[in-house]
């Protein structure tokens, strides 16, 4: 194994920590841990190999089981933030309006499109930030 897939296999395996503790508080020097590199070599190193941040990669990870439980399932926005780890409902819909484009409460409002899940959450996956398209006029 070369010292490039070394680093990779890692690297894979705090994001694979960040995809299954999402709601938990997750930071950069734990997560460095778990790739056993210095924090601000693990910023880097995940930032060059996935193409963003640590703390946006996480971020975008909520959003979408947000937008998920949002879609599915009855719960109050506040239920939604808590259950995806925010602890502040103004942090979470700000957030969400900025990866989305949309209000929580205008998401979960939008009619269902009629096309498998897997589809729904490929069609709808935000890719990154500020990507989102600006929110209609009033």
């Amino acid at each position: 194994m070369t010292p490039r897939e070394d680093q990779n296999r890692r690297l894979l395996r705090a994001r694979d920590a960040m995809d299954r503790d999402y709601a938990s508080e997750l930071d950069i020097p734990s997560l460095a841990r778990v790739a056993l590199m210095s924090p601000a070599h693990f910023s880097r190193q995940f930032a060059a190999t996935f193409g963003e941040t640590p703390h946006r990669y996480l971020q975008r990870r909520r959003i979408e089981r947000a937008m998920t439980l949002l879609r599915d399932h009855d719960r109050s926005v506040t239920e939604v933030a808590l259950a995806v780890g925010y602890d502040s409902l103004g942090t979470f819909s700000r957030t969400f309006r900025r990866v989305t484009g949309r209000t929580p409460s205008d998401f979960r409002d939008e009619a269902p499109i009629a096309a498998p899940g897997c589809v729904v959450s490929r069609w709808t996956r935000p890719s990154s930030f500020g990507e989102a398209p600006p929110p209609p006029a009033p």
